[in-house]
Order: structure tokens, then sequence, then C-alpha cells
């Protein structure tokens, strides 16, 4: 009985310990509880709809949607789409579970976008001018990208449910790609941006569908792991340190080093001269093992591509301020934003320790992009990356920044994935003369996208000296669901009182989520801010939720390459 007390003495801290495991639990009850209920209600849509689809169609005499078909589609944004694609695949079918409709919706969005893709390439160099030529070639590029992340989504090894997180991060970035494809052509004439939007409007809707639909899968998945978590002592739980199994960086620098499996050098003292060649040499898709590479001091002017087939490579250096890859594509030049990049990654598993990434072609080329990842769970530590506008393009999926240096001028940390930036320098510097400095501008499309830009114990101050009469704000809204939070940092004085800059216009879409939490410094205030209905005020938990475990689904990619980091608050 929980309200007798033993005699004798009692342990103070161990007495306290047990106090705080019961009031957890406590809390972990009364959440499980609610989950439960709300899962079963939403279960009970699905499959208790069924009872009455016989009356129905036999009062009707018309074959009717699966019932439990249009349960599913009603949590999507496009509900017509859901029920044109799926009706007739499932119109005969009463015993279809959630997990099953939803590969259904995958499967006809991957159909849909092969379409596109094949149209893509069918018509991909008949433009006359070079720019537009190349934003095609850009887009079969992504399409490929987000038919394979369509792929991996069916054909993962694990079961639906134990894999809602993945899903969702690669369902996220298929989004985006088809999203990126389109704002290619942004800048370009005439009515090939509203051409390439209809080809692929309807491979987006049923992406997003698919989306929507693993999105309240995981609420469920959620309420079950809560009521699993309530049926194990926490007093058990394993120390963290038993998990060590393959990391890598845990190895003084030295270390890894000496144990490259290729090494990189200008002065040939190394197996290969250039990045590019190097990586080459990596086996595509190596699941088990991580190729080191090791990049020697120099500054090695190339633009390199870690394609998506190079799985689990290391890439170390001998510092931000000694190994440099540099180069200066830009978009003014004639060259889409993203291949304009100096470095760019796509193969999964990605770590980069100790380099720098450098766009050196000037605020006047304007968009020009120093590191672009759109790799999932990519780490980068100790790295720097410099440049002007557009400096750092997360572009999808998962990534991490640690201990990193980030210099630029306008939305220079960008993009659509997850991406938390920790114990960071972040450094606007001086732009051209009619330019006002932006550091995010965060690109999230759909509000079922898990996505955002997180900036955790960072110090944001000048690069150099900036003009007193420049302003600088923390960053604008790209897109609709753009969700930014600055929490524990030091902000300089460089920041405007009002904090963020509207897209266009005067205001934000009420849809956005921004916040800042806990900041220092006297760019910190927020007395001053704007008003938007998007720029929330939050508590502990919801600034939780943005932190490394909680907002990249699980840090165990992380603790794996040995890096220090702090996985909460």
């Amino acid at each position: 009985m929980s309200f007798l007390r033993p005699y004798g003495k009692v342990n103070e801290v161990d007495h306290a310990m047990l106090m705080a495991r019961r009031k957890t639990r406590k809390r972990i009850a009364i959440i499980s509880l609610s989950l439960i209920v709300l899962a079963a209600i939403v279960v009970a849509a699905v499959f208790g709809s069924r009872a009455g689809s016989k009356d129905d169609s036999k009062n009707s005499g018309v074959q009717p949607i699966s019932s439990s078909i249009k349960a599913v589609c009603d949590v999507t944004l496009h509900k017509e789409a859901c029920y044109n694609s799926l009706g007739p695949m499932g119109a005969n079918s009463s015993q279809l579970q959630p997990e099953d409709i939803f590969k259904l919706s995958m499967k006809v969005a991957l159909i849909e976008l092969s379409k596109a893709s094949q149209h893509f390439s069918i018509n991909g160099t008949i433009f006359k001018d070079k720019m537009s030529n190349a934003a095609m070639e850009t887009c079969q590029e992504l399409l490929s990208l987000a038919i394979d992340h369509l792929n991996n989504s069916l054909s993962s090894e694990v079961s639906v449910m134990e894999a809602v997180d993945d899903l969702r991060t690669w369902l996220s970035a298929a989004g985006t790609y088809q999203q990126t494809c389109i704002d290619g052509f942004e800048e370009i004439k005439g009515d090939i941006k509203s051409n390439v939007h209809d080809n692929l409007k309807y491979s987006s809707e049923l992406t997003s569908n698919s989306l929507a639909i693993i999105t309240w899968i995981s609420k469920v998945v959620s309420a079950m792991k809560l009521r699993r978590l309530m049926n194990f002592p926490l007093d058990h739980e394993e120390p963290e340190w038993l998990h060590q199994k393959g990391r890598m960086l845990l190895q003084s620098s030295d270390q890894l080093k000496k144990k490259a499996d290729i090494v990189v050098a200008k002065d040939g003292s190394g197996q290969y001269k250039t990045i590019k060649a190097a990586l080459k040499a990596v086996p595509d898709k190596s699941k088990k093992k991580r190729t080191v590479i090791y990049v020697k001091k120099g500054i090695y002017k190339e633009n390199v591509k870690v394609e998506k087939n190079k799985w689990n490579v290391t890439m170390i250096g001998d510092g931000m301020d000694s190994t440099i890859v540099t180069g200066s594509l830009n978009f003014v030049d004639g060259t889409p934003t993203f291949e304009t990049a100096t470095f760019s990654v796509f193969g999964k598993g990605f770590v980069a320790q100790d380099m720098a990434f450098v766009n050196s072609a000037g605020p006047e080329k304007h968009q020009a992009v120093a590191l672009m990842s759109s790799a999932d769970q990519s780490v980068f530590y100790r790295c720097r990356f410099d440049a002007f506008q557009d400096t750092l393009y997360a572009h999808a999926n998962r990534q991490f920044y640690r201990e990193c240096t980030i210099t630029g001028t306008v939305d220079f940390i960008f993009g659509n994935s997850a991406v938390v930036f920790q114990n960071c320098n972040i450094l606007p510097r001086q732009p051209m003369s009619n330019q006002q400095n932006t550091i995010t501008a965060q690109g999230k499309v759909d509000p079922n996208q898990n996505t955002g830009i997180s900036i955790q114990n960072c110090t944001i101050a000048p690069f150099d000296k900036l003009s007193s009469s420049l302003r600088t704000y923390l960053g604008r809204p790209w897109k609709a669901y753009s969700t930014t939070i600055v929490m524990n940092s030091n902000i300089g004085s460089l920041i405007h009182p009002s904090g963020w800059l509207p897209w266009s216009g005067d205001s934000a879409p009420s849809t956005i989520f921004y916040s800042e939490y806990k900041n220092t410094g006297p760019g910190s205030s927020t007395k001053d801010r704007v008003k938007w209905k998007g720029l929330k005020n939050i508590s502990e938990k919801q600034a939780k939720m943005f932190t490394v475990k909680e907002f990249l689904q699980g840090d165990k990619w992380i603790s794996d390459t040995g890096i220090t980091y702090k996985s909460t608050l």
C-alpha cells in the first residue's frame, strides 16, 4: 500500500528519487490514458463505420467506397485526390487495416510521381535559354530523389508501426523535393513554372496524403509506446554508455586519421589529390562499415558531390581553418541555386569534421551555396561554412550541426530539413548596400512535415564590423508553415528589436511557428518583437520538442558518431 512508510532510517536521496519516480509514473499514466482514449476514438472512426456499410450499399444499390478508406482519407489535406486514387483499389475490401491503406497511398503516389518524372525526362532540354534547361535537369534529379524516398518507404524492412519516424521523414523529404523542383523556376519568365506546377500537382497531393496518413498513425503509435512505458520500472533503464557500438569519433582525431581508409592530399602524399576522386573509391551503399576519408590541410578548389549511393562516409580534415573546400558557382552566372553548392551531400549517414566549405562568389552574385545537405542523418562537427546569400542549404531529411561557424547575409541558413544547430557561432556579415540580413528562411510547405530549424545554445554575433544602419533579423518565413525556434542562445545587439522580417508585405501567415525561448544577450529582448499570430511564447515542454532527441526522432545515429552533444534542454 503506497501510503505506508517503513520504520527505521531512510536515505533522503533514495527517498527523493523514489518520490520523483512515482510522480513521473503518475504523469505518464495520465498522458498515456488521454492518448489511448484519443487513439480509440480515431480507430473507431476507421473500423466502427464498417457496420453500416452493407446496409448502405443495399439501400443505394451502388458499391460504396470502402468505409475504412474513407475514414483514413478524411485525415488528409487533399480528400478528393485520396478518394479518387484509393477508392478503386479498395472498393471491394472491408478488411483493410490503416497500414494497408497507407501502403496503397504510397503506391499510387509513386505511380503518379513516376509519370511526372517521365514527362520531365522527355521534355528535359527543349528550352532555348540555359537557365530553364538547367532548372529542368535539376528537376529530374530531385524527382529521382523523391522516387527513391517513396521506394524506401515501401520497402522498409520493419513494420509501418515500428518505422513511423523514418516514414514521416522520408515522405516529408519527398514532398520537399517536388517543391524544390517548382521553386527552381521561380525566377524564370513565361509559363514554364505554371506548367511544372501543373505536372507535379497531383503527385504532390498524393505524397502529402501519404504523409498525413502516417502522421495520423504515428499518434496512435505514440499512445501505444507510452502504454508500454508504464509497464517497465523506470529505475531499471539502461545507461547510455551501453550503446556505444559503432562509434567513430569517440576515437581522437589523430587516431581516425591514422586509420583512414582513404587519404586525400594536394601535395601527393595521399592516394588521391582531389576529394571527388576519393569519393569514387567509396563502396556503394555500405550498411555496416564506415569509410573514413582523411583530407589533409590545403585549399581544394572543386565542386564536390557525395552521391546518393555513397552511404556512411566520414570525412575528417585538419581543422576548419586548414582543410578548405571552395568554389564559386552562383545564380547570377546562370546556375540554379540547388546546383551552386561547393559541397553537396546526398548519401545517408554522412559525417564531416574539422573542415571548411566556402562559396567565394561574393554578395553581388546573390544565391551562392557553400554547403547543401539532403542526406538523412548527416552530421557536421567543428566545420565552417562561409558565403553570403544562401550559405547553408539544410535541404531535407534529418541533420545535426555541432560547434560549427556559419557566416552569411541573406537567408543564409535555409531549407526544409529537420535540423538542430547546437553550440554553433552564427555570424551575419556585411551585405550589399541595398540588402538586409536575415539569418534563417525555413521552407515547410505542409503542416504534417516534421521539419524546421532549431537553434540551441548558439552565439549570434557579427562576423566583422557591420554598418550601424544595417538591419539584421533572426529570419523570415519562406513558406506558409515555416518553423524556426531559437533557444538558450546568446543574441547580440545586431538583431533588430522587431526580431523577424516578413517574406512579403507587412505580416506573416498565421500558420507559421516561430519562437524564442530563454535566450540571453542584448538582442534577446522580445518586448518589441513583431506581433504575428505565428510567433509563439512556449513552455519548457514545448521547447523540449525541438531538442535533438525529440525533434530528430531519436539520437542514436548521433551518439554512434561519438561526438559531444546534448540530447535535451
